[in-house]
């Protein structure tokens, strides 16, 4: 028996003892338990147990010859629908499962990313993650973001600004800045500028899911931090500077 269709049909669900005796009834046709049992070396009655589970599954059926019963395999078409059956459950699990995820403990974890390439790929997670009404809150220097991939970067602020999420920034006070400023509603933000003496060589990003603290200067790298403390706590202090007023450089 070919142990590779057997491994195959182990992997989208089916026990062995299952692709053992459904592999045996499409090579014999219609045919009894007894033979079933002489091909697989699987016992008689295991044998009449796997083909009441292959029925329930759609995979084999009865036919009456005379007055005896043969077991036949379905056509193996019936196999995608096997497959799809295990998609559905699966989906079903996957909020279960993405529960345990989130819930991965207070200890978290911090990733380091190098080069641009790899951090464009923490901004695209951290849009695709967040949810509708979610806060996502940065303090940066424009600037120097623009310098590293002005389109790249003014593509993924529009694609940003199209979800329903609640976005602020703190931005280092540059005329690139204050002509943002006047275009905030466009980009779905607000938008507060920070002290002029302020000199920011790093880009920070808060979302409920994680801290992304981004340097703008060569070489280009990153921390990401997924921990609840850290993040409430980051969180807390964009509050505090965002509450101080309405352009912080007004109060000097």
């Amino acid at each position: 028996m070919n142990k590779q269709i057997i491994k195959t049909l182990q992997d989208i669900g089916l026990s062995e003892n299952e692709a053992a005796v459904y592999v045996a009834g499409l090579s014999l046709g219609p045919t009894t338990a007894i033979k079933i049992a002489r091909q697989t070396g699987i016992k008689r009655p295991t044998v009449y147990t796997v083909i009441e589970s292959l029925k329930e599954k759609g995979l084999m059926n009865i036919e009456i010859k005379g007055f005896k019963q043969h077991y036949v395999s379905e056509n193996p078409d019936r196999l995608e629908e096997v497959l799809e059956q295990r998609k559905k459950e699966l989906n079903k699990k996957i909020p279960e499962l993405q529960a345990l995820f989130n819930l991965k403990g207070e200890e978290g974890s911090i990733k380091y990313y190098e080069g641009l390439e790899g951090i464009k790929s923490v901004y695209e997670g951290m849009i695709k993650d967040i949810k509708p009404h979610e806060d996502y809150v940065v303090i940066s220097n424009l600037d120097k973001v623009l310098e590293l991939d002005e389109k790249w970067f003014k593509d993924f602020f529009d694609r940003r600004a199209k979800l329903n999420i609640n976005i602020r920034l703190l931005l280092q006070d540059t005329e690139k800045a204050r002509e943002f400023k006047k275009y905030a509603k466009n980009i779905n933000a607000k938008i507060k500028l920070l002290p002029s003496k302020t000199n920011l060589n790093t880009n920070l990003v808060i979302t409920p899911q994680r801290v992304m603290i981004h340097q703008l200067k060569y070489p280009i790298v990153a921390i990401v931090i997924e921990n609840k403390s850290t993040i409430e706590m980051q969180q807390e202090l964009f509050e505090i500077i965002w509450n101080t007023g309405e352009d912080l450089g007004n109060l000097e």
